[in-house]
């Protein structure tokens, strides 16, 4: 049996869709979830699933895109010997494997014309005959279907069945993309890091500062799954070279193709590495949308305290002096950004980090 994955987010825009989730799954009705990729659809496909009636029953998944119009009808459900060519023997399809409990369709925007129709009747009337068959045959299963298209429009497009969906629209859960999720960001960091630290059998030190600002920064297209990417190949990088240090943010972890040397890209000279005691940024680079001047401006406030204390090696005075402030300057620095209290939760072993 499947177990349920918990999610993890306490931003609004999160809350409010898990909320909406919770709601509709004890109705037994077709529900669609709307979303970008990698914002987490199979995750309340499943909420809908363990917190409906038919928990304790079967949990189907099947992925519409992976399979051309011939193979999906068999694999939702089944076919005969013969029905075409290599049907050597009967085979079972996920609609009847899902018997009394819930399956989640995937990609339901590119199932064909031909399969729509018989997603049609078997949520309508629960009935359906295999591929090659005559027998009509019954199920009794709930469908929560997942795509990151607009359906009405494909509905205008005709690529899409008005009616189907229609059936399937009871309700409609639609998931906020993680660039507007901004509470959310460090604390899936954490998750996803603490959990590549656990592999490597290392503790886990946090992310610094500078890096949780650099990932707020990102507009993040890939969502929660292109988060996942970049928080472990930070926290991989990073405890190679140190197991006590904080993780810090490194550009190529976004991008793991940029390299002088990759397939079809200009050479360009290899950038010299800067000093141990080097703290200056170079500014961003300057493009049509511009940039946020605040967040660049915070950024570069905090590298340069972090830099600072790591050159004095955590003696508040001399980083002060370092960086030719006062004292109390260099507190208020550190209560600006909230450092003071981020490095006593680094430095306390007792300081919660997110289960898997």
């Amino acid at each position: 049996m499947i177990e349920p994955t918990s999610p993890i987010g306490e931003s609004p825009e999160w809350l409010e869709a898990l909320e909406q989730a919770s709601g509709v799954a004890e109705l037994d009705r077709p529900i669609l979830i709307i979303g970008e990729r990698g914002t987490g659809k199979e995750l309340i496909g499943e909420r809908l699933h363990f917190l409906s009636r038919r928990w304790n029953g079967p949990f189907v998944k099947v992925n519409c895109a992976a399979l051309n119009e011939e193979l999906l009808d068999s694999e939702l459900f089944g076919h005969e010997v013969g029905a075409f060519t290599g049907a050597t023997k009967r085979r079972i399809g996920r609609f009847e494997q899902a018997d009394g409990g819930t399956i989640f369709l995937d990609e339901i925007a590119t199932a064909s014309q031909r399969v729509q129709e018989k997603l049609l009747r078997v949520i309508e009337y629960g009935e359906f005959q295999r591929l090659g068959g005559e027998d009509v045959l019954n199920c009794d299963v709930r469908v929560s279907a997942a795509t990151n298209i607009d359906l009405p429009g494909a509905v205008a497009d005709g690529k899409f069945r008005a009616d189907l969906l229609d059936r399937l629209a009871f309700d409609v859960v639609t998931l906020p993309p993680l660039r507007v999720r901004h509470e959310d960001i460090s604390l899936l960091a954490d998750h996803f890091g603490a959990g590549m630290a656990r592999e490597l059998g290392a503790g886990f030190p946090g992310f610094s500062a500078s890096a949780i600002l650099a990932l707020e920064a990102h507009d993040w297209p890939g969502n929660v799954r292109e988060l996942k990417n970049v928080a472990e190949r930070l926290t991989f990088t990073s405890l190679r070279r140190s197991l006590t240090e904080p993780v810090e943010f490194a550009a190529e972890a976004i991008d793991p193709f940029d390299s002088p040397y990759r397939p079809g890209s200009q050479p360009r000279a290899k950038p010299q590495s800067a000093t141990e005691d080097d703290i200056r940024l170079d500014p961003p680079p300057l493009d049509e949308g511009g940039i946020d001047f605040d967040s660049e401006i915070k950024f570069y406030e905090v590298r340069l305290v972090e830099a600072a204390l790591k050159q004095s090696q955590g003696h508040q005075g001399r980083a002060a002096e370092y960086l030719g402030l006062t004292y109390h300057q260099f507190r208020g620095l550190l209560r600006k950004h909230d450092m003071d209290s981020k490095k006593k939760r680094e430095a306390d072993p007792a300081r919660p980090i997110p289960s898997m």
